[in-house]
């Protein structure tokens, strides 16, 4: 059971009046004329007298306090209609090409995983809230939208944004390395397609992408957008972009073009982040994802109430209606049973 709350506590500042009110109606001044013999204007007496003063000065103040709870505007909230409150709108794109299978870190005394598993782990934390391994702490996002996006050469919405997080993180554990034609990485599609599904989230929430990718954007198509003229998308509607860099460094004795990819793959997602207000993060690990997604836990964390109420039921016209009743009843009793003069 929920106690009532008032929709103008300030008034409630007057409720000490009452008192007073029904102390002036007790010990005020009574019209009065002289005559011989005033038997035929004696009021009532012993307990009637008593009443006759105190009664109608005590109706008359509950009357006044009657008024001014009305005035206060008590009410209930119906928790039946709450909703959650606004957070942040959150779209993640993940490679899932080939080279998102190469072994990397996860944490000191683990042993290593593909950069897909490392990717699912540190967005699940993001998502769920938990513990790292390096004892990295999140907390739960329960009041955020968050969908999940493919990215290899066609892009694809895994799961559109949602408040179900239960079911992003089934598919997330579901996300599969795409191999032969599937497995490019069209980086500019999956930016746009991720500022489609932020533009489309209800509400006044702050919105982002977190774009994590291992290599450079690659044309397959003619008509396909480059990644910059997305960014340019996304930072034309107020959207950031943090982009984590999962390549790393190219591996000793790389041929000149393999270096030449990298440097140009890292200085994409440098300009992406940099167009639209975001950060970019090197995540060549287990741990560097986990660093970034932390940072990016503590940039993009709106505070909230976790849920406000729609609708009150109100209770001020009870109060109004009780007043107008002790106020007529005063007014009847004066002039039947407590009336001064027969």
């Amino acid at each position: 059971m929920r106690w009532p709350t008032f929709a103008n506590p300030e008034f409630l500042w007057l409720a000490p009046a009452a008192v007073a009110v029904a102390w002036w109606w007790a010990r005020r001044g009574r019209p009065a004329l002289r005559f011989s013999d005033a038997t035929l204007f004696a009021g009532p007496r012993g307990r009637r007298a008593w009443l006759a003063t105190w009664g109608g000065a005590g109706l008359r103040g509950l009357a006044f306090l009657a008024l001014v709870l009305a005035c206060a505007g008590p009410r209930v909230p119906d928790e039946r209609t709450r909703l959650p409150a606004e957070a942040v709108a959150v779209a993640a794109v993940v490679d899932v090409s080939g080279s998102m299978k190469d072994p990397v870190p996860w944490a000191v005394g683990k042993p290593p995983v593909s950069r897909l598993e490392a990717a699912q782990k540190s967005l699940r934390l993001f998502v769920a809230g938990g513990e790292g391994p390096d004892g990295t702490k999140f907390e739960p996002r329960p009041s955020d939208q968050i969908g999940l996006i493919e990215l290899a050469s066609v892009p694809a919405s895994v799961c559109p944004l949602t408040l179900n997080h239960s079911v992003l993180l089934k598919l997330l554990d579901e996300l599969k390395l795409q191999e032969n034609l599937k497995a490019g990485t069209n980086v500019g599609d999956a930016i746009a397609l991720a500022v489609i599904r932020l533009d489309a989230a209800a509400g006044t929430r702050a919105r982002a992408v977190i774009l994590l990718s291992d290599g450079q954007h690659y044309k397959i198509y003619d008509d396909q957008l480059q990644p910059r003229e997305a960014a340019q998308l996304a930072a034309n509607l107020g959207y950031k972009i943090y982009a984590l860099d999962a390549g790393g460094d190219p591996p000793p004795g790389a041929d000149p073009k393999a270096r030449e990819q990298r440097e140009e793959g890292r200085q994409t997602l440098r300009d992406v982040a940099q167009m639209t207000g975001g950060r970019y993060f090197e995540a060549a690990d287990g741990p560097g994802m986990l660093a970034a997604f932390r940072e990016i836990d503590d940039l993009e964390r709106a505070p909230v109430e976790t849920f406000q109420y729609r609708r009150y039921f109100e209770f001020y016209w009870w109060f109004a209606a009780c007043a107008a009743a002790l106020l007529a009843a005063a007014h009847a009793l004066d002039r039947t049973l407590w009336r001064v003069v027969p």
